[in-house]
């Protein structure tokens, strides 16, 4: 799961115009993995160095995932186009997602969620530092924890933003419906900021940022 992950991320840049990218990597705590760059070479890299070594196991906290993307475009506060991707199961321990939520609609942080995952779940394995696989996760009293996917935090989290959610698909589907429910927001906004240009006498140029997140996913 985290090589198809990967995968839609990379099949998915070249399809978006957008001026800057990032990744962020979470589980129960989030880090930047690539800071926001034109250099899709350098993003690209940061990608493939990520491996089932690289992300830590145990819960995940969506919440956390969007505190961060709100820190990277916390210097950017004059765009208003700030768009967030996030590929998981869907699986949430959040403190404070509500809060969170709010603050991401009120700072304009349009959120696209991808679904990675089924409903009937897969377990997760574990690996010793040279990547062999000893096992899988198990909870308090012993069993193997089912990873499974969580459709309906992922819809709330979408909607909430004023974006969607989209199943992840074997073939291109999925990205090309991310695609163009991004280039009809675009379009939307650049209508509405013409309007308010031709009153102010000149125009707004806009840009689009969309940040790939890659959740704590292991083979």
């Amino acid at each position: 799961r985290l090589t198809c992950a990967k995968n839609k991320i990379k099949e998915l840049l070249p399809m978006l115009s957008s001026e800057r990218v990032g990744l962020i990597l979470f589980s129960g705590s989030s880090i930047i993995q690539c800071p926001l760059t034109t250099d899709y070479e350098a993003f690209l890299m940061f990608l493939d160095a990520i491996d089932v070594h690289t992300v830590s196991s145990g819960t995940t906290a969506l919440d956390q995932a969007i505190s961060k993307a709100l820190e990277a475009f916390g210097p950017m506060k004059d765009k208003k186009n700030k768009l967030l991707v996030i590929f998981t199961d869907g699986e949430d321990f959040s403190s404070n997602l509500s809060r969170v939520k709010q603050e991401a609609y009120e700072k304009g942080l349009h959120i696209f969620t991808i679904g990675v995952g089924t409903s009937q779940g897969a377990p997760i394995p574990l690996y010793d530092p040279y990547g062999r696989q000893s096992g899988h996760q198990l909870d308090d009293n012993g069993n193997v924890v089912i990873s499974r996917l969580n459709e309906g935090i992922l819809r709330s989290v979408a909607q909430d933003s004023g974006s969607m959610y989209i199943s992840l698909t074997q073939d291109n589907s999925d990205l090309k419906m991310l695609v163009r429910s991004v280039e009809s927001f675009e379009k939307e906004k650049l209508d509405d900021k013409t309007i308010a240009g031709l009153e102010e006498q000149y125009y707004y140029f806009l840009m689009i940022s969309f940040l790939c997140l890659l959740l704590e996913w292991v083979i």
